[in-house]
Order: C-alpha cells, then structure tokens, then sequence
C-alpha cells in the first residue's frame, strides 16, 4: 500500500510508519464511544464555590505569583477566520447585489459600530475611489464585503482571528491578540514578567510577529509588566494522513500522500514543549472589552488559586507516599481527597491491601493538573463535563464532544441530554510535578479516542482523521477538577456579526 516515496515523505514529516498503519486501522474501526457514568453537576462533578471560597483562592493565586513561579497564557491561534465571515461569502458569492438575509441586513444597518470600520472605509476609497458610505448608497453592497474580504482589501477573508479588529477604544482599535496580552498583564504575570504563547499557523506567523513589534513596548509602558510572547506551529509530525472513503490513502495529483494538520489535539506536543509551573489557557476570539475584564480576570485568579490548594495538597500527600510507611488512615484520608476533591473513583479500592493502595495512590494524585471552568448549559455547540470510565476501570472527570457519545445508547444519550454545563475552554494547568519536574505529557494522552470526519478535496471526497482534542483525549489522564463560572467570562466570536453583541461593543 506505501510504496518507497511514501515512506519518504512520511520520514521528511517525522512520522514513523507504524502511526500511519495505526492511523489507517482507526479509520477503518473507528473509535470506541466512551462509556459515562454521568453529566457532571453542581451536585456532583461541578464545583460551586461560595464567596469565601473565591477570596481564598485569590489570596493564594495572589501569594503564588509573588512566589515567583512561571506562568505562561497559552492561546491556540491557528487558522484563518474564514468561517467568520461565512454568511457575507455566501453573499458575496450569490446572485443578490443587496442584502436579502437577516444576517446580511444586520451586517449593513449595523456596519459603523464594527471596530473595523474605519479601515474598511479607507480601504475603499483607496480601491473604489469611494468611502464605504457612498458606496452603500450607491447600492454597491458587494464592493464594501470585497474589500473587507479579498486579497486586495483588507483581507479578513484568510486573515487568523487574532489579528482582526475586535474592540473600539478611544485612543484606538484592539485585535483579540492584544485583548489577550491586557490580559496577561492582569492576572498571568510574575514578577513583572507576562509570558504569553500563541499557537500559529505557519502562513500567519510574520503577521503576528509584526504586530507584536508594532504593539508590545506600548502595552508594556501601559501595564508596567514585560512581556515575553513566544510563537510555535503545529509539528508536521502531528499530520495526519487523509484517506478515500474505502479506507485507502487518499493521493494528490502527483500520486503524493495527502496529510492535514492532526486538529487542536496536536497542540499537545506544543504545551509540552514550554517552561511553566502553570499554564492558562483560552480560545482567541473569547475576549472582552477593558470594561468587562474584571469579571474575568476575577474568575482565572480563582480557578488558578484552585489549582494552586489542590496542588499543595496533591504534592504533600506524594510527599507522604514517596516516604513510605503510611497508615491506612493515613491512606484514606488520600483516597477520600482523590474521591471528594479531584473526583476520581475506584470501585474496588476499599479491596486493595496497603501496598497496593500506597502504589495506586502514588500513581493517581501523580500526573498533571487542571482545573477547568464550566459555565450553565445556555445551547452552544461543544462539549460538556461528565463523570466517564477510563480503561483502567476507574471514573473520573473528562470533557466530551457529543461525537464520544452513543446516540442510538439511550442511557448515554439521556446524560448527555441532562448535562447543565458547557465547556467554554477556560483551563488553568499544573504541568510539573511535585520535584519540579515537567512532565511528559504525551503519556496522559488516551490514544483510543480521537474524531474523523468527512472533507472534499478538489471535489472528490475523503476522510480525515483528527488526534484526541487537546482538552478531550488528549488530557484524559490529568487529574480534572471543574468549577463553575459566570456566563460572562464566556464571549466567543464565531460569527461577524457576534462583534455587535454588547459585550463587543
């Protein structure tokens, strides 16, 4: 099936020929739904904290960073926002010269409070002879998103979503890029120092470089904080192979293996690769004008503090094991901690005799950390937290897509129909252990899970295979805590038009 080029080409990536040969069975069998024993809850699995609580944990976020700990806010930034712009595309692309649809109508009658508008104007007197006013009442609708879009004009069209313009100020105009250094500076910084790390797609990474050059120096004078901003890529290692519908490699027209990139799961190979203690991390277009920041910059010192308590706890208990000579007191105290607190169960661990117990727990409370918030289930697409077995027969706590999940199971399908949270991707990460040392965290990764979906390519179909998502499969071996968090720490822009909700404006 691969002849001698194939193998080449699979060697230039980095990528040896058993991930292919497994690559290839996935596609063919699939993957195994996973097996719940329920949505995770307030009251059970979702941690609701009280007011004293929430100071609590701020003081010790607070007393963390002064520590001198590194801190790092990982943003995964790749792709170009083209699905952003999906509706005026179709617009532009369609018989109508005026807007039809309740999209497009709102796009137009609402054009000037875009913080994007002024440069859309300038654009279009630069090209069109004409502000994008006077071409609106000319009835030249389509030359206005053109300009927006295209090559030519300002090109929003292929342009990554950290780099457009979000948020009108009064002394200018914010991208999501800049949104999330402001950030930074007010809850992930240490010492005066904010390490911000985007992840990037390889054709976006000088844009983003330049506008950092053009921005940092301003945002530091402003927040008294340096800041050191790192770019990675995803890993060609991380591609995966594309097949036909009959589970054979799919070949471009030069008869080459066809890879794409392995999806948001690949970025694990990036997490692992940066120096922190903890690490932030957040979507891109989930950011929110200086008006509205402190309900969020509030929200990550408590889950961050959280993080923090349970780590001390974790790290003195590890502490105790590596000692040896405990008390099975001693030891179930730790079991009640990784049952209560970081709700990790074990239906036989009442059985276990004290060395067993002893290893067990070493083996448990010894892997990365995170905790997550959650917000109330309002129908967004995305995952959602629940309580799942894991192979080792365990539960414990995982966020799931509704692809993980059985449909014609209508046990599964009635918890995931009952889940009360959504996922908004709001993680803070302990990634060391409790001797300093980073973990590998491509050994918490579950290998059996992962997505495959349908795609074209010059219009013949196929099948591409995406890795376990970074917060899915990819961190299913973590201990996972969930916390639930205000419905207005989540503002993502999956649209356009999402930039005239309020909270954009």
């Amino acid at each position: 099936m691969l002849n001698k080029e194939d193998l080449k080409q699979i060697h230039e990536k980095g990528i040896s020929k058993e991930q292919i040969g497994k690559q290839l069975e996935d596609f063919k069998r699939g993957f195994p739904y996973l097996k719940l024993e329920g949505a995770a809850t307030s009251s059970k699995g979702v941690t609701v904290l009280d007011k004293n609580a929430c100071e609590a944990a701020c003081r010790t976020w607070q007393g963390y960073q002064a520590d001198g700990h590194k801190v790092v806010k990982f943003v995964p930034a790749s792709g170009a926002a083209s699905r952003m712009f999906k509706d005026l595309f179709a617009f532009l692309n369609g018989s109508s010269e005026v807007p039809v649809s309740d999209f497009e109508k709102e796009f137009f009658s609402n054009i000037h409070r875009f913080a994007f508008f002024e440069e859309l104007s300038g654009k279009c007197q630069q090209l069109e002879g004409k502000t994008a006013d006077e071409l609106i009442a000319d009835g030249r609708y389509k030359a206005v998103v053109a300009t927006l879009l295209n090559k030519e004009g300002l090109n929003y069209g292929q342009l990554p979503k950290g780099l457009l313009l979000f948020h009108s100020y009064a002394d200018g105009m914010r991208t999501p890029m800049e949104e999330h250094l402001v950030e930074a500076a007010r809850y992930a910084e240490s010492n005066k120092q904010a390490h911000v790390h985007f992840t990037v797609s390889h054709e976006h990474l000088e844009f983003f470089k330049q506008k950092v050059a053009d921005k940092q120096a301003g945002y530091e004078a402003k927040f008294g904080v340096g800041f050191d901003i790192s770019f990675s890529e995803q890993k060609p290692s991380t591609d995966t192979i594309a097949v036909n519908l009959d589970n054979t490699p799919f070949r471009n027209e030069d008869e080459s293996l066809l890879f794409r990139p392995g999806g948001h799961g690949a970025l694990i190979e990036n997490l692992n690769d940066l120096d922190a203690d903890v690490v932030f991390i957040k979507n891109i277009d989930n950011v929110v004008p200086d008006r509205l920041k402190d309900e969020t910059v509030i929200w990550k010192m408590i889950i961050a503090g959280k993080l923090v308590e349970l780590q001390e706890r974790a790290f003195a208990y590890l502490r105790q094991l590596e000692h040896g000579a405990c008390m099975r007191a001693e030891m179930e105290e730790m079991v009640g901690f990784l049952q209560n607190e970081l709700s990790c169960e074990s239906h036989n661990v009442s059985s276990l005799d004290d060395a067993a117990l002893a290893d067990y727990l070493y083996k448990k409370l010894n892997r990365p950390m995170r905790v997550c918030g959650m917000v109330k289930n309002v129908g967004e697409p995305g995952g959602g937290p629940f309580l799942a077995y894991n192979q080792d027969g365990t539960v414990s706590l995982q966020i799931l897509e509704s692809s993980q999940i059985d449909k014609n199971d209508a046990a599964s399908m009635k918890m995931f129909t009952e889940g009360t949270h959504f996922n908004p991707v709001d993680l803070v990460c302990a990634i060391k252990d409790y001797k300093g040392n980073a973990f590998d965290l491509t050994e918490y990764v579950d290998k059996s899970t992962g997505f495959i979906s349908s795609k074209s390519k010059n219009g013949r179909d196929l099948k591409a295979l995406e890795l376990p998502g970074l917060w899915n499969g990819a961190m299913s071996d973590w201990n996972t805590v969930f916390v639930e968090v205000p419905l207005g720490t989540f503002n993502p822009v999956k649209t356009v038009n999402d930039l005239l909700r309020e909270q954009h404006q």
